[in-house]
């Protein structure tokens, strides 16, 4: 089954195609467009995660077990549509991160929008403690960045660089502050920002109050155990209200979007 329900009506919309077409690139690249951002406002931050009927963010430690076919094609069209990655360092270790990939079916939607062939991975980390020999190091279309601290370990920036990485420096002390993290990539002209996690660092984005909105992929499974959630961290003082932007629906997951209110 295949539905699109916009958020005008909330009806269930079809193609002349059928419910058994898949949505095609093109279709899902128009749902999840970033917006036209006003003078006055630098970035546009989004977050795209996964979770279970039960609340997990993951299983065994990882994302993939709970997506699907057509959450992967989500997953790779946001990619696609961003100037910019931010990931935290554990996820890049967890889910052995790779460069982004140009990619044949967007190239003329980015060229249009002004963007490279691919977006830059902006790894989050204060420790600096990464594997500057892999792939996302030194083999990217795009040179990866990695955001830190002023504080951060002076040798581990120093291999960072070596590396081929582009160190920025988003934070006073060792680690980074979400503020700082936003602004340093819109200076730099990457304003469609998109985290894919991992939970500790979406929570810091959520309680610094920068994350715009939400692509949610509700995943028809159930894990059970104690899997953390799709934000982690200290709670907020006052829950943070967003509201639905659009939902998608196939194979019975849901994909949902929410910008914050």
């Amino acid at each position: 089954m295949r539905r699109l329900f916009p958020v005008t009506d909330m009806t269930a919309h079809e193609t002349e195609a059928g419910a058994d077409r898949e949505w095609s690139l093109d279709e899902l690249a128009d749902a999840y467009a970033y917006p036209e951002l006003p003078e006055g406002e630098a970035a546009w931050l989004r977050a795209n995660m996964v979770s279970s009927l039960d609340g997990a963010g993951q299983h065994d430690g990882r994302s993939q077990p709970l997506s699907s076919e057509t959450d992967m094609r989500i997953f790779g069209t946001l990619r696609a549509l961003a100037d910019v990655v931010v990931v935290g360092a554990e996820t890049v270790r967890l889910e052995g991160y790779r460069p982004a990939r140009a990619r044949e079916a967007f190239a003329a939607r980015r060229a249009a929008a002004g963007q490279g062939p691919a977006p830059a991975i902006a790894v989050v980390s204060a420790s600096l403690n990464l594997d500057f020999s892999l792939p996302l190091f030194t083999e990217p279309l795009v040179p990866t960045l990695v955001l830190t601290g002023a504080a951060a370990p002076a040798e581990r920036v120093r291999a960072a660089r070596e590396a081929g990485a582009e160190v920025l420096v988003a934070g006073d002390g060792a680690g980074v502050e979400p503020v700082r993290a936003k602004a340093v990539l819109a200076e730099r002209g990457l304003r469609r920002q998109l985290t894919e996690g991992g939970p500790r660092l979406l929570g810091q984005f959520v309680a610094a109050e920068v994350l715009d909105e939400l692509c949610l992929s509700v995943s028809p499974t159930m894990t059970a155990g104690d899997a953390q959630r799709i934000a982690g961290g200290p709670p907020v003082a006052v829950p943070t209200r967003f509201a639905v932007a659009s939902l998608l629906e196939q194979d019975g997951f849901l994909f949902t979007r929410y910008r914050r209110i």
